[in-house]
């Protein structure tokens, strides 16, 4: 039987209990270390009557529900910390049983009803400030988010509404059979942190919303967060965009389908292709939209071993479908050679990747009797059938192949010292950080894959608690990098090696297995914290020792 460890006394199995920890700890100390729940509760009052946990201690709980990584819904989090250590992550008192379906829809509709973008705003830039990552560059970007509801896709939007309209658009996720809503973000450089959000509807447009964001946003974010430089894709590279852009520096994409562009790639993608290895780029002083602007022309040797494979796909589906098209004309009896002409010319309209050369039009007998015709008979009629001889210009698949190898990177900041044009394809490349973060919200791990709340004002808050969950995440991985590398310091690597950059789903991973041992409902232990484990909370800081102590 067991004793307690200090008196001797016996104790029975009912005397203890296990909670687990895991790397929620973490999460709850980051929340902690930018002050969510404090400001949430300044600006969202609770209701004494109505409340037992305040709005800010409801939106924690989502937050770790949406980290915990547990394919729960959020309908489901009271299940998911029925086993937590709730008092230790969410604040003293706290109970699993008052994080209910009610505690969660009234936060909810408060998140909704105070303003989402202006909360979610004021949370993004105190967390910035707090850890230090003002100034600099920003990038912006939106992804579409399915539903499984209906909600109010049924009912043509209301003018004036501020609520979203969920219905089918462009699918992100290759599901236009789905209802669906977009998610706009404008994220630090450095860490990934959404200093922005904004829900828009499912059918809602890149290019007005890139604009409307301009206009409504980025003077505030200048002054609230030092942003110096927007980044974007090809939607931000608009005349109307550009022209409303001009008090900030860009850095954006160059549509593709832009005649101007296709020039540029035309005329200097051979010179730059010499080398097929090795990338090189050049710099073309331009004016678009009545705005001088660098545009940097870039060759991608990964870019065209992307589109060796594709083109020739394409080429082949396209090359195939035009032999079945020939044959079926070379097949074809015509009555006059007239009709027979005006196939051909139509059919030559058709063809993008083969020229017929040398068309022929032939006589040809044709007789009602089975077998070989008499030496005198007279044929029943007289057909006539094409035959030609097929070419194909090669010239157009390289041609191909050189407009997708090469892209165009624009910027108004004219100044090559300031922007030299290595930074500048840098700068561009790190859009990926927004797209992971977008790939971090979409992990079917995500508590938000499909959305399970009841009305369009909720979904819309959903929305923010997803945010909230990906700022949490990226300032957790930026502060573990930063104190490894500040302190010169390794973590445990997947491959049993070490790094100084490991990422926060790696760390969460190997924090599985913590656990809380409750003896007596009054004595607590920590179980199965290692010395690597140990190590990191020590150089993350004292509110990360207290959570796992």
């Amino acid at each position: 039987m067991s004793v307690h460890v200090e008196t001797g006394t016996p104790l029975h199995p009912n005397h203890y209990e296990t909670k687990t920890l895991d790397h929620l700890g973490l999460v709850s100390a980051m929340i902690d270390e930018l002050g969510l729940v404090e400001q949430i509760d300044a600006l969202l009052p609770k209701d004494e009557e109505k409340q037992t946990i305040s709005h800010g201690q409801a939106v924690k709980a989502m937050i770790l529900n949406g980290l915990g990584f547990a394919h729960r819904a959020l309908y489901l989090t009271p299940l998911f910390f029925r086993d937590k250590p709730v008092d230790r992550l969410i604040g003293e008192g706290v109970t699993a049983d008052q994080i209910n379906d009610d505690a969660l829809g009234r936060a909810l509709d408060a998140v909704y009803n105070y303003g989402i973008d202006s909360l979610y705003g004021q949370l993004a830039v105190k967390s910035v400030h707090t850890l230090g990552l003002t100034g600099g560059i920003y990038h912006m970007d939106s992804s579409s988010f399915h539903t499984d509801g209906r909600y109010n896709s049924e009912c043509p939007p209301q003018e004036g509404s501020d609520i979203i309209h969920v219905t089918k658009g462009y699918s992100r996720d290759h599901r236009p059979d789905l209802n669906q809503v977009v998610l706009q973000l404008i994220c630090e450089n450095k860490s990934g942190i959404p200093v922005l959000m904004q829900p828009l509807s499912g059918n809602s447009n890149d290019k007005i919303n890139f604009r409307d964001t301009v206009t409504k946003h980025i003077a505030q974010l200048k002054k609230d967060v030092g942003l110096e430089y927007l980044v974007a894709d090809s939607a931000f590279y608009t005349r109307e965009t550009l022209e409303l852009s001009q008090d900030l520096f860009w850095i954006s994409r160059v549509p593709e389908t832009l005649s101007l562009a296709l020039y540029f790639i035309e005329s200097h993608a051979p010179s730059l292709m010499v080398d097929f290895n090795q990338m090189s780029m050049i710099d073309l002083p331009c004016q678009y939209g009545d705005i001088d602007q660098r545009w940097l022309l870039v060759y991608s040797p990964e870019a065209r071993q992307r589109s060796l494979k594709t083109c020739k796909k394409q080429f082949q589906k396209v090359s195939d479908k035009e032999m079945r098209n020939i044959n079926a004309l070379f097949r074809q009896e015509f009555a006059c050679q007239a009709d027979a002409e005006q196939s051909v010319e139509k059919l030559q309209k058709q063809l993008k990747l083969t020229e017929l050369t040398d068309i022929e039009y032939k006589e040809v007998a044709r007789y009602s009797k089975k077998g070989r015709p008499a030496k005198n008979a007279k044929p029943d009629k007289i057909v006539i059938q094409v035959s030609a001889i097929l070419s194909s210009d090669s010239s157009l698949f390289q041609k191909k192949i050189q407009q997708k190898s090469c892209f165009i990177i624009a910027t108004n900041q004219l100044d090559s010292n300031e922007l030299p044009n290595s930074k500048l394809l840098k700068i561009y490349k790190e859009q990926q950080k927004v797209e992971r973060g977008f790939r971090f919200l979409k992990d079917p791990l995500f508590m938000a894959t499909t959305f399970f709340v009841k009305s369009e004002e909720r979904l819309m808050a959903i929305t923010m608690i997803m945010t909230l969950c990906l700022m949490i995440y990226a300032a957790l991985e930026h502060r573990i990098r930063q104190a490894l590398s500040q302190f010169d310091e390794f973590f445990p690597d997947q491959v049993g090696g070490l790094t100084n950059k490991p990422t926060a789903r790696w760390v969460f991973l190997y924090f599985k297995g913590i656990h809380v041992l409750v003896i007596r409902k009054c004595e607590e232990m920590i179980l199965n914290l290692n010395e690597h484990q140990k190590k990191l909370l020590l150089l993350l800081g004292k509110r990360y020792i207290d959570v796992y102590s």
